[in-house]
């Protein structure tokens, strides 16, 4: 069953690119007290999540900040290595935090998973953007497959 709004956002371990290399930290730990704008693509690199959805949160991460956002966090079932060098290509700096979801649990957990296998990209996460607020969904905006509109950052802009 997929997360609605009003549910608490599952404690999933992520990856993420520290000072030292790849490390995990747990959503709890990462999202506690914070108003959070959560955005997952089906990879990095890939089309439209390099050439239209990153790049939107990244041109209104002041945006966002400037309606009270304290994290933009961008997930995909991707490795630590892979989502840094994404963001790093994308000239993210620290606007977004590049979080791997590298055997796709936090997907599953979220009952939004995606079966690319037909593309030749196994088990994915679905094209999704929410605000979470101290731990709990607020808003759930899941993209129809092939779509993209209510997940993208001009979108969460105007429902803000």
């Amino acid at each position: 069953m997929a997360i609605k709004v009003g549910d608490k956002f599952p404690n999933v371990e992520v990856g993420r690119m520290g000072e030292k290399g790849p490390e995990n930290v747990k959503t709890d730990e990462l999202f506690k007290g914070k108003r959070v704008v959560l955005f997952s693509v089906p990879g990095a690199f890939t089309p439209t999540c390099s050439k239209a959805h990153l790049p939107g949160f990244v041109v209104n991460a002041d945006n966002l900040r400037d309606k009270g956002i304290d994290l933009i966090v961008c997930v995909a079932v991707n490795d630590a290595f892979v989502m840094d060098a994404w963001g790093r290509a994308s000239h993210v700096g620290d606007e977004i935090a590049m979080l791997a979801d590298g055997n796709g649990e936090m997907a599953q957990k979220l009952g939004l998973e995606l079966d690319a296998s037909g593309y030749g990209m196994g088990k994915r996460g679905k094209r999704f953007s929410m605000l979470i607020e101290n731990g709990v969904v607020k808003q759930l905006h899941v993209e129809a497959p092939g779509e993209f509109k209510v997940s993208s950052a001009e979108h969460m802009l105007a429902n803000l």
